[in-house]
């Protein structure tokens, strides 16, 4: 990944790419992420481990990044004869989509702030005359 904003720019990005960029998602995480969009009906986390070839634990700690970012979301399937488990089903594209752009958004506010605090300490003050010694 590019250290500096010029460096990203300059990089070619993938729409996928916006996972990372945005959430420090890493490759497992999209991983389980495309299968729960891929899969015809929610998920649980055994069967997401299974579709992308990983332990369950490893794939639960994926699938709770998935969770705290607002990509998936968890439902609770109740048996009848008592006793329930937990799906995973993607959130609509449209919210996270929403959400990306609200991100950004506060980001674009808080840069364009910094940079007035820039200009504000840095700039000279030219109407001042200068001492000469």
């Amino acid at each position: 990944m590019p250290d500096s904003m010029s460096e990203q720019l300059q990089q070619d990005m993938a729409c996928e790419g916006l996972l990372e960029c945005f959430h420090g998602l890493k490759q497992l995480d999209k991983e389980c992420f495309q299968a729960l969009v891929s899969a015809p009906e929610p998920l649980t986390v055994d069967e997401i481990a299974d579709t992308v070839g990983k332990e369950r634990s490893t794939a639960y700690r994926a699938v709770q990044r998935l969770l705290q970012t607002g990509f998936i979301q968890k439902e609770q399937v109740n048996y009848e004869q008592g006793g329930y488990r937990h799906v995973y089903s993607p959130t609509d594209a449209s919210e996270i989509t929403n959400d990306m752009q609200r991100m950004l958004n506060d980001w674009y506010a808080k840069m364009g702030q910094l940079i007035q605090e820039f200009e504000t300490k840095y700039e000279r003050d030219d109407a001042m005359p200068h001492a000469e010694g």
